[in-house]
């Protein structure tokens, strides 16, 4: 199979409303696979003190002004909102989206936005993974129809019902993180996509463990899609214009410190950069896009780089 799908996650900080709104319009007109946003209450890159929309009421606008782009968030912090409430959330951005939702979970990470919204962060990363193994728990029960009761250290409900419910006959749940020892190992108990990154070599070693917790567990990994991030995306005719555009977007951002790395160039090195993930398996990028949303770089990701990624794929195939 030679498909690439292309996922578009547009920022939700430093930007206006309007322009969120157009942003995922655009990516859904034309022919991304799946469209995100953050679910961060301050902004995450450049400074903190910043304009940011909310996570979930964004991609509920989006659901009702898209028609076939599939809508989630990249990923929803699990210690913002009981999972049982999020359950049902997700269950209606499902019935708004007419079964095009896509439910994120992870652990969350940014100390600072709890602190300031008065939000309990736990004693770490690691008690915040076990909130995280209570909740998937709770909600994939929930969507699938169960009644789940549990009596968690976090989390408490009773046999309770997620009615009506989704429109999707299984809902998709996506775990965010490349946690070696226990979220890799809750993608292979509970979730129906993952979503990894920090580079190909990163990806390719976190694959490996996915693949040994999957064996343990008793999953069958082709069950589970791949997803990476694959940094912020600026296309253009020449490699030199191209980082102008992306030095712009991160002054625009709250005077971001530049990332390194990026898929910043033509189309064709753009490709070129990307083609790798899908030796491993990786068919599903998503594209980092900051406010003001590069037009251009959403047409060009689409329109001529992903010709050249299936093309690469399909070599490879043989």
């Amino acid at each position: 199979m030679n498909e690439v799908k292309l996922g578009a996650l547009c920022w939700n900080q430093y930007t206006d409303w309007p322009s969120l709104l157009e942003a995922g319009v655009r990516a859904d007109r034309l022919g991304y696979s799946s469209l995100w946003t953050w679910d961060h209450l301050y902004p995450i890159v450049g400074s903190d003190h910043g304009p940011i929309f909310e996570g979930w009421l964004t991609i509920s606008a989006w659901a009702m002004a898209t028609q076939r782009v599939r809508i989630g968030l990249m990923v929803g912090a699990n210690t913002f909102r009981n999972p049982a409430l999020v359950a049902k959330m997700a269950t209606t951005l499902d019935h708004l989206s007419n079964g095009r939702a896509i439910l994120g979970l992870g652990a969350a990470w940014f100390e600072t936005e709890h602190l300031a919204f008065g939000i309990p962060f736990g004693s770490g990363f690691p008690e915040r993974l076990r909130w995280l193994g209570e909740s998937l728990q709770i909600v994939r029960g929930m969507l699938c129809g169960e009644e789940p009761t549990l009596d968690g250290a976090r989390y408490q409900v009773r046999a309770v019902r997620n009615d009506p419910p989704p429109v999707q006959a299984r809902l998709p749940i996506l775990v965010g993180g490349g946690g070696e020892k226990v979220t890799l190992r809750l993608v292979a108990q509970y979730a129906d996509m993952c979503n990894v990154g920090g580079g190909l070599q990163l990806v390719r070693q976190k694959e490996a463990v996915l693949r040994q917790h999957c064996e343990a567990v008793g999953r069958d990994e082709r069950e589970i899609e791949r997803t990476t991030g694959i940094g912020v995306v600026v296309i253009r005719d020449s490699h030199a214009e191209a980082q102008r555009v992306f030095e712009h977007l991160f002054a625009q951002n709250g005077n971001a410190k530049l990332w390194t790395a990026q898929p910043v160039g033509t189309p064709e090195e753009v490709a070129e950069m990307l083609a790798p993930y899908l030796e491993i398996g990786y068919r599903h990028l998503v594209a980092g896009f900051p406010a003001p949303y590069d037009e251009e770089s959403m047409v060009r990701l689409i329109g001529e780089v992903k010709p050249l990624l299936e093309r690469a794929g399909a070599h490879q195939a043989v």
